[in-house]
């Protein structure tokens, strides 16, 4: 057994990500206007960057997860953590669209070394109760957005874009420091007799991987679609922009509650294939209640609450699903190999709704089109779900 408990892990891992994805991604939009100004790039140039992102830390996972589960996350999440750094104070220097994108690229692979599925696989790999670690994590991270936007304003307002990248380029320390000094002793997921690709492999054989791939896309492209569009979506029906940013606001507070009880219902409770049920069954409901809600703001925040309780639980499940399904064994790469899967959903769904917008001439067979996305994401997590045959990889021999 691991030398550190599931306390450490929750606190040290939960920091670890709110800090590494507030200077790393969440903030990225506050630094869209300011640099525009200074520069002259395009927005649609600079967003283009954090796409570039996207498609570099897909590329990477793959291997950042073998790394994870043959030497453990320790390495790859301090010097991931430690390369962001370093990373963010060249973006503070760079006036070159070119050097622009070669960041990009270059953050995009920290993305892929020290966010998420490396942290997840240090989990999976030492905890004594993964899912209930996990809970604790994102409980915590949930926050992200609430505390990392504020925080760019104000350094921006303060400093200018380039002095709050400074700030936060010394912010990113703190999670290298925190994974080199307290995940020590923390072991990956693979025995030592493991050969290196064997655990992917075996899960590209299973029914269940691909059911998987298919239900996390589906929900991938509903969450990212929805985060450019739910506020424009609001407004068309008719709601009032105060009220629209109210139930925009209220998504992170239900996803952080959702966490909170999964948490405290203790460790042997609601495994991950009856909580992923569960959690993609309250979102083909929501969809129809967006369809027909607004702009009755009590609809809305029905909508909101069923929305963001089933993808603050998908986040757990897409975690801990992970595991539960196909095994423990190989955790990172066949994680990172899923990550590579919602590469495109991620970057396609805002343009693909977009131009049904365009197309339609407004949002109205938006929530119907994303009712039949929900479905289909359903559908398969719960082939995924019956799917009971253990992964070849678990098994002696």
């Amino acid at each position: 057994m691991t030398g550190v408990n599931d306390r450490r892990l929750v606190l040290t891992l939960a920091v670890h990500q709110l800090i590494a994805w507030g200077t790393l991604s969440a903030a990225f939009p506050v630094f869209i206007a300011p640099m525009e100004a200074e520069l002259g790039w395009s927005r649609a140039a600079i967003a283009g960057a954090y796409t570039t992102g996207l498609l570099a830390s897909g590329l990477a996972a793959i291997p950042a997860g073998r790394w994870a589960d043959r030497y453990g996350g320790r390495g790859i999440l301090a010097v991931g953590a430690g390369l962001g750094a370093l990373l963010l104070l060249a973006w503070a220097m760079t006036s070159s669209l070119v050097a622009f994108y070669a960041l990009w690229v270059g953050i995009g692979v920290t993305h892929a070394m020290c966010l998420s599925d490396p942290a997840y696989a240090v989990v999976v790999a030492n905890a004594r109760d993964p899912r209930r670690v996990i809970a604790g994590m994102t409980f915590v991270t949930g926050f992200c957005t609430s505390v990392f936007v504020p925080l760019g304003a104000v350094l921006v307002e303060a400093f200018g874009w380039r002095g709050a990248l400074f700030v936060f380029a010394g912010l990113q320390l703190v999670p290298t420091l925190l994974a080199w000094t307290l995940l020590k002793g923390t072991r990956g997921s693979l025995p030592g007799g493991t050969q290196r690709g064997a655990p992917l492999a075996q899960a590209l054989k299973r029914r269940a991987f691909w059911a998987l791939a298919v239900a996390f896309c589906a929900q991938a492209f509903i969450l990212t679609g929805l985060a450019f569009h739910i506020l424009p979506l609001l407004e068309e029906s008719g709601m009032p922009l105060a009220s629209a940013l109210l139930v925009v606001a209220a998504f992170g507070p239900g996803q952080v509650a959702a966490r909170a009880v999964l948490f405290a219902l203790g460790p042997g409770r609601a495994g991950a294939r009856a909580v992923g049920l569960f959690a993609f069954g309250l979102l083909p409901p929501s969809m129809v209640v967006l369809a027909f809600g607004p702009p009755n703001l009590a609809l809305a925040l029905l909508y909101v609450a069923l929305y963001a309780v089933g993808h603050g639980l998908l986040t757990i499940v897409r975690a801990t699903g992970i595991a539960e399904i196909l095994g423990p064994e190989g955790y990172g790469q066949v994680s990172g190999a899923l990550t590579v899967a919602l590469v495109l959903p991620r970057t396609a769904a805002p343009v693909a709704l977009g131009l049904v917008w365009e197309a339609a001439g407004g949002y109205g067979p938006v929530p119907w089109l994303l009712l039949l996305v929900c479905l289909l994401g359903w559908a398969a997590f719960t082939v995924a779900a019956l799917d009971r045959g253990r992964s070849p990889a678990s098994r002696g021999g």
